[in-house]
């Protein structure tokens, strides 16, 4: 799938000014280093993913609810978690918990495809109209039980996933590249760890990138139906 023309910054009150203010956090005070996710960060439009009540909030330090229950994550965990997958402009991308489709806009910015998966209907209707109404052409937005994958594009140079897990899902980890990462929250409902997996030649290797906070992930390989 080729990237298409974005139309990202072409509606008319773009919040500008509170966007470069929030990348600018993400570079001082939560030392994001990576250029090319200060850059998507600093292009998507966060305050139209997020319920239009809401809008003159979507660049505080912080996670805001959005449809079914869900949330729209922290400016900081997007921009971490994308740095941590660390893909380029020729990789694939499997994204679970796609919600409104903010996390799955900001990769669409640094790498080739998002695949992305969420189990709600509704939502992932809601994200599919917006990414295609803002011209990212490189995405596709399915409603399924993501916690087994989507095994018609695998292998994945990168799997992202947006809630958090009882444990590592297998699945998850078996349609990586070699040398590929799954972010992952993993923990229970109180605490979580966010960790990096890269699936090697004969095993995994496992990094914690500290306490984070997610909705839970529903699945089979997740917290069940």
């Amino acid at each position: 799938m080729e990237r298409s023309t974005s139309r990202l910054g072409s509606h008319p009150q773009d919040y500008a000014p509170q966007r470069a203010k929030m990348v600018e956090r993400l570079r001082t005070r939560y030392h994001i280093r990576d250029e090319r996710v200060l850059a998507a960060m600093l292009k998507v439009p966060r305050h139209m993913f997020v319920p239009e009540v809401l809008r003159a909030h979507a660049y505080g330090d912080h996670a805001l609810p959005i449809a079914g229950g869900q949330t729209i994550s922290q400016p900081y965990i997007v921009a971490r978690q994308t740095e941590l997958i660390e893909v380029t402009n020729r990789d694939r991308v499997l994204e679970l918990g796609a919600g409104s489709g903010y996390q799955t806009a900001v990769l669409a910015q640094v790498c080739r495809t998002v695949f992305a998966v969420e189990r709600l209907a509704e939502l992932a209707r809601g994200a599919q109209r917006l990414l295609s109404d803002l011209g990212i052409g490189n995405t596709i937005v399915k409603c399924f039980d993501g916690t087994r994958g989507w095994k018609e594009f695998a292998p994945y140079r990168a799997i992202l996933v947006a809630a958090g897990s009882p444990e590592i899902p297998q699945p998850l980890v078996d349609q990586l590249e070699i040398g590929g990462h799954l972010i992952i929250p993993v923990g229970d409902e109180k605490e979580q760890r966010l960790l990096r997996v890269t699936r090697t030649e004969t095993s995994r290797k496992i990094e914690d990138y500290g306490p984070c906070q997610f909705v839970r992930l529903i699945g089979q390989h997740g917290w069940g139906q």
